[in-house]
């Protein structure tokens, strides 16, 4: 699980609510009237952008990607392609079989090294499988940086809305209360959706779908490199370049 998303979540969620609470009632906080305004503003311009099955795909797979990590480092997948390429290379491709891979994508590469297939084939299947899941996690980011886009947008149509209701009935002074609660709530639940919840997770996407963009072009070529029984010496060579600079190895010094 990725901490990070949890624990901002947390400490923003706290932070609001203690201000809160040193100076009023939660009650006094919530408004029926606001909740429609961002939330059916917010769905319907949603609803508008996107069509209905990228929505479907995009918010769950964007909710899964933000609160989990992926379970193997590209650090990690180096090693492992490595020490794949050393059972290929003594065992040959039918030694892949009896090996557990922890990484589904790589395992499936594995699979299809195992099993036969020629490079070609291998490197559009993966390819094609690749594009899908970016294309999914792009919706996902995009669909959560739209609602952040638009919530406080429709937290200004309800404070719009608020003071007009407001300014209809300064006759009646019972009623400026709950109109002018449901301008500055519906500012406040815009603002709150968009910055505590919907841009945060969008920027996160952004980031893991970078990083699953270079360890899964890392895994291909590394299963094609398997598939050509390239030496394992040569296959971690190959493949640290996709690390940061700090795991690259030193080069050895120039004998005087």
């Amino acid at each position: 699980m990725d901490m990070t998303t949890g624990i901002g979540l947390v400490v923003g969620t706290i932070v609001v609510l203690a201000l809160i609470l040193m100076g009023g009632d939660l009650r006094t906080f919530y408004d029926i009237h606001a909740v429609i305004v961002i939330g059916g503003g917010a769905f319907a311009a949603t609803l508008i952008r996107f069509p209905l099955s990228s929505i479907m795909h995009g918010l769950p797979l964007g909710l899964k990607y933000a609160f989990t990590m992926r379970r193997m480092t590209a650090r990690d997948l180096v090693d492992e392609v490595a020490r794949l390429a050393e059972v290929a290379r003594k065992a040959g491709p039918l030694g892949l079989e009896k090996e557990e891979v922890e990484d589904p994508f790589l395992g499936k590469g594995v699979r299809y090294v195992a099993d036969g297939y020629d490079a070609a084939f291998i490197r559009d299947a993966m390819e094609r499988e690749r594009e899908t899941f970016f294309m999914h996690l792009d919706e996902g980011q995009k669909i959560y940086r739209a609602i952040g886009d638009c919530a406080p947008a429709f937290g200004m149509v309800g404070t719009l809305i608020g003071m007009v209701q407001m300014f209809a009935n300064m006759s009646d002074p019972s009623k400026l209360g709950p109109f002018m609660a449901i301008a500055l709530l519906a500012t406040l639940y815009g603002a709150l959706v968009a910055n505590l919840f919907c841009l945060p997770i969008a920027d996160k996407l952004q980031v893991k779908l970078h990083d699953e963009e270079t360890n899964m072009t890392l895994i291909i070529d590394g299963v094609l490199m398997i598939r050509e029984a390239k030496s394992p010496a040569i296959v971690r060579e190959m493949l640290v370049a996709y690390l940061p600079s700090k795991h690259h190895p030193e080069p050895e010094a120039v004998p005087a």
